[in-house]
């Protein structure tokens, strides 16, 4: 399915990890394997997590995709601990010239200047408020934001600032902060997703091995919900072969601890993504790969996976057709048929700047 094919690395190594792989950034022009006349066998460390630090020139990340409701977003993290397999953000890791497979997921880039950067952006004279999304590309409460508290920062900022912000979430730290969340969504600046993949426990571990475990993300949302916070549930993504018969499980499940909104995505195997995918489900459940693999090319017209605008989230044809029939028959079963209150921008304003004077620039 790609060239890509890289030895797998020892499952001790990668113990608690997603990837089975750590193959090269497809930036590297060239790879070559070198025999220095050594066979001693070596003992190879584990893939620990590491964090460097970086201080981005800008925070905000602008698109202009026409399939994608923001035009703005915010990553406080680059990488993922989550190891998720199937994330399509995977090979955005390869700009920074490490592998989309393990590095990805062990070798992480934490932005602790995050919030400073981001409240000099949104004092520039020319900035007009919408929707920031944080998320949608790496996880903002994955592990070590327990330790770097960059999303916290961030939060406290948009808050000062009165600025609308929806999170994308597998994590259920998002709890710790649900003294902020609240009152930003009590004035209509705030609201969360909490993405559910599975209900099948051994899945879940197997698929997104660093993730909280589906019903405990079933417990946050309750958390969220309970102090006034809008939440959606996110089917994202949906599996065909392979977690596709649990869609009505999924919201039904979300719908009973207080969510009241939902949104879903197909599988997308963008680039590094589908042979990591490949190995994946080749060596956890090989019985269901010719099945998944068929699906996806029958969606994306013989290929993994093709990123035509308004069809790349949940491709084409009668299998994609017939998910999206159900997806809104239970949307209507369960009450999530409602579409997410809309966030204010009207209230935005420059607070003084830390000094106590006016922010006149």
């Amino acid at each position: 399915m790609s060239n890509l094919k890289e030895p797998k690395i020892d499952a001790e190594r990668r113990r608690a990890r997603g990837a089975q792989s750590n193959a090269a950034s497809r930036y590297d022009a060239q790879r070559e394997e070198v025999q220095d006349g050594w066979d001693i066998p070596e003992e190879r460390a584990i893939f620990a997590t590491e964090v460097s630090e970086e201080r981005p020139r800008t925070m905000i990340t602008r698109n202009t995709s026409p399939d994608i409701p923001f035009d703005r977003s915010l990553n406080p993290y680059r990488g993922c601990e989550h190891g998720c397999t199937y994330c399509f953000a995977r090979p955005t890791h390869a700009y920074l010239g490490l592998s989309p497979g393990l590095d990805f997921e062990s070798k992480l880039v934490a932005r602790p200047k995050a919030a400073e950067v981001l409240e000099k952006e949104l004092r520039r004279k020319a900035y007009a408020p919408s929707l920031l999304a944080i998320g949608t590309n790496t996880d903002p409460y994955q592990p070590i934001e327990r330790r770097y508290r960059v999303m916290r920062s961030v939060l406290e900022v948009l808050q000062q600032f009165k600025h609308p912000v929806a999170i994308t979430t597998k994590g259920t730290l998002v709890e710790r902060d649900i003294d902020i969340l609240s009152e930003m969504a009590a004035q209509g600046l705030a609201q969360v997703g909490i993405s559910l993949t599975t209900m099948d426990v051994a899945l879940s571990r197997a698929m997104e091995p660093r993730c909280p475990l589906p019903q405990r993300r079933l417990q946050t949302i309750r958390k969220l919900t309970d102090a006034g916070i809008p939440v959606r549930v996110m089917l994202a993504p949906v599996v065909p072969g392979l977690t596709d018969h649990e869609i009505e499980a999924l919201m039904e499940a979300a719908a009973a601890v207080g969510a009241t909104g939902m949104a879903w995505i197909m599988l997308r195997l963008p680039m590094e993504v589908a042979p990591l995918f490949e190995e994946w489900l080749e060596a956890a459940y090989p019985g269901r790969a010719a099945k998944v693999f068929a699906r996806m090319r029958e969606m994306h017209g013989g290929e993994l996976y093709h990123a035509k605008f308004n069809k790349r989230m949940r491709g084409e044809g009668i299998y994609a057709e017939m998910i999206a029939q159900r997806v809104e028959k239970a949307r209507v079963r369960y009450g999530l048929e409602k579409d997410m209150p809309a966030l204010r921008c009207d209230l935005f304003e420059v607070p003084f700047e830390r000094d106590g004077q006016l922010a006149l620039f």
